[in-house]
């Protein structure tokens, strides 16, 4: 990725297209507010082993931010105080490198809830996290691995050089674990375009990646998740540095789906950030607009009941979320 000398500030960003909530005015449609939560999504650092190009985190090696013990302490008493939690989302970065990492799976686990661990594949082939694939396995975390292509050239370009050939390495350990062969060892697999473009339809691109991993590499999996890559952080300076920003922002507008609106996963999942603030969504936390326009913290929060019907904080990256068929963390919405 070409070096990019100075980042667009998220007002001049916010002038680059038309205001989102007035946009779904236009559409007969009412403001985004939140439902009950049912996912916990917690963002439990920056720290990854690889920097991928389209990263909205702007995860990295040299990243230092880091959920201490206090924070996870405060996140496993949420999930405790309130069963209409019913997955933990781990995210980062690469969240297996912080040191809480198995302390919330086992804990979440014996709550008896869904864990999702939103893993770089290559993470698994680290000398210091020997072990790793077999406990996630043992406790039966679902998997979702980012590979956002079968083809090698694809994936090196935008992930780095030799991270598809140990992305199949792990795919295959996983399967080797069962992963993508029980009910019980959920292994999907999430897609985002290589560039300034909309994700192709999510069905057929399954059949696609099923094909070419089974009989090119030996690799199963459950199903795909399409998600449209953010205008935020490194990718928005990708668009800034190739003149492509307006003509993105202008795709994502003209293609909102009001049918994709309603599913949109801000109404349903709470976002914690690895300081413990809390955000209607990843890409909000990463944008640092806090949960409803407010900044509040984890370990202020009374009860989840407070939060249904508030206000969502919006802007113009939610285009990307409602653009076309919908992107989610769960993929396609229609």
């Amino acid at each position: 990725m070409p070096a990019v000398r100075a980042r667009l500030p998220l007002a001049d960003l916010a002038r680059a297209a038309p205001d989102f909530s007035a946009t779904l005015a236009e559409h007969g449609l009412e403001p985004l507010r939140r439902g009950e939560v049912t996912t916990l999504q917690v963002n439990v650092g920056k720290r990854c082993n690889q920097a991928c190009h389209h990263c909205h985190v702007e995860a990295g090696p040299a990243r230092v931010e880091q959920m201490s013990s206090q924070v996870a302490d405060q996140v496993i008493e949420v999930l405790a105080r309130n069963p209409s939690i019913q997955t933990l989302d781990l995210t980062g970065g690469a969240p297996e490198l912080n040191p809480n990492f198995r302390r919330l799976v086992l804990a979440a686990r014996r709550l008896g809830r869904r864990v999702i661990d939103r893993c770089n594949l290559t993470i698994l082939l680290e000398p210091e996290q020997k072990g790793l694939a077999e406990f996630l396995a043992v406790n039966r975390v679902e998997v979702v691995a980012s590979l956002p292509c079968y083809s090698e050239d694809n994936v090196d370009r935008q992930r780095g050089r030799g991270v598809f050939h140990n992305s199949i390495a792990a795919l295959r350990m996983l399967n080797a674990l069962g992963y993508g062969r029980s009910r019980q060892l959920a292994l999907h697999l999430v897609y985002n375009p290589g560039g300034a473009s909309l994700p192709p339809a999510q069905g057929a691109l399954e059949a696609s990646y099923h094909e070419r991993l089974e009989r090119e590499h030996g690799v199963v999996f459950d199903h795909l998740y399409t998600i449209t890559n953010m205008p935020i952080r490194r990718f928005a300076d990708q668009l800034v540095a190739d003149g492509q920003l307006e003509a993105y922002l202008s795709l994502l507008v003209h293609h909102l789906n009001p049918a994709a609106v309603a599913g949109v996963m801000c109404r349903e999942v709470l976002s914690v950030g690895w300081d413990g603030q809390l955000y209607d969504c990843d890409f909000n936390q990463m944008l640092e607009l806090p949960l409803g326009g407010a900044p509040r913290a984890l370990a202020e929060l009374s009860s989840l009941a407070t939060l249904v019907g508030e206000s969502i904080a919006t802007g113009v990256h939610c285009f990307g979320c409602t653009a076309g068929a919908g992107s989610s963390c769960g993929g396609a919405l229609v």
